[in-house]
């Protein structure tokens, strides 16, 4: 949004999300269209912390007209920390602006909590909500390859999938990768993999069922690696990755045996989405009652462990069970479980 497209901005916004890079980039984003060639003040108000949020000079400052400059910008960050009473008397001039001034809310990326109602209802009704999340999944993918695209290198289709994949959830990395590649190669640069490799750095996390899909996949080393991926770069604890698969695993037992053909009546005994749950209908069938009671079987043995009765290193213990686990998969069903 710049030059002409600056004149057409609306008199408010609310950027919402749950990282803190991702808010920060789109604030920028934002403010930089929003200036467009011009000298356009900025008034910042509120923190990223937990500090409680003053309203006051922010409806001063919505109140009146700029000096010096045909509009001003004022940022309140923290905006999921208003109360019932500050988000009204915002919506309030949400909904009766003075036109030189534009309002930009910001979350803070730290909590669970949301804008109140009212004032993301207004914002709705005369500004723009811009979510900065990337999303799960395909959704993610998407999220990525259009900043790919819009960046002012061009990758590969090889370089990109290489990309996408050794980010994982940490795509807020993305930005400053693509930032160094353009400042390496050039403006409109082509790179592909073998220009792209040096700059990538350690690889990001990934989510819980990139290990458990590998798991019934039978996938050792994609499993192991999935693991490290998890633990150090995601910083997720042992513990916290035990939780999943108990859940994953869990999930198998509970389905062993029942009478239960979609992913909808698997949904219901679980309580969670149809997909998730016809995959672990579908894993718990294919591994049958012996390998299911196995599997449980060396994940609780490997809980304790982790607790101390072993003495060995966390990572090993995780390593041997993810191992354990793989080979359930890729193993033959034992004839009582064929049977049934």
């Amino acid at each position: 949004m710049t030059g002409a497209h600056a004149a057409h901005a609306a008199q408010a916004y609310l950027i919402t999300g749950d990282d803190p890079s991702l808010l920060s980039e789109e604030l920028t984003n934002l403010l930089t269209g929003l200036c467009g060639d011009s000298f356009v003040p900025v008034e910042e108000h509120g923190s990223d912390g937990d500090e409680d949020v003053d309203v006051g000079p922010v409806l001063e400052a919505l109140a009146t007209p700029p000096f010096l400059a045909d509009r001003r910008i004022v940022v309140l960050r923290g905006a999921e920390r208003l109360d019932a009473g500050q988000a009204a008397q915002l919506a309030a001039r949400v909904k009766e602006p003075v036109e030189s001034t534009i309002l930009v809310l910001v979350t803070s990326g730290t909590g669970s909590k949301s804008v109140p109602a009212a004032l993301s209802k207004a914002v709705k009704a005369t500004g723009e909500v811009i979510d900065s999340s990337a999303g799960q999944g395909r959704q993610r993918s998407d999220w990525v390859g259009q900043r790919i695209r819009h960046a002012g290198i061009r990758l590969d289709a090889e370089a990109t999938r290489m990309l996408s994949e050794h980010l994982g959830e940490d795509v807020a990395r993305l930005h400053s990768i693509l930032e160094m590649l353009e400042a390496a190669y050039g403006a409109g640069a082509k790179v592909g993999s073998g220009e792209l490799a040096p700059f990538l750095g350690d690889s990001g996390s990934v989510p819980p069922w990139d290990l458990t899909d590998t798991l019934d996949r039978g996938n050792t080393a994609d499993a192991v690696k999935a693991l490290h991926r998890m633990m150090d770069a995601g910083g997720r604890h042992p513990l916290q990755i035990m939780a999943s698969l108990q859940r994953h695993y869990g999930g198998m037992l509970r389905l062993d045996g029942a009478e239960v053909r979609t992913g909808d009546e698997a949904a219901a005994i679980l309580k969670m989405s149809p997909f998730p749950a016809r995959k672990v209908l579908e894993q718990s069938r294919r591994l049958g009652h012996e390998r299911v009671a196995r599997a449980i079987d060396v994940i609780a043995q490997a809980d304790n462990e982790l607790r101390g009765r072993l003495g060995w290193p966390d990572t090993l213990v995780m390593e041997v069970l993810v191992a354990r686990l793989a080979q359930l998969a890729r193993s033959q069903a034992a004839p009582a479980a064929r049977s049934r």
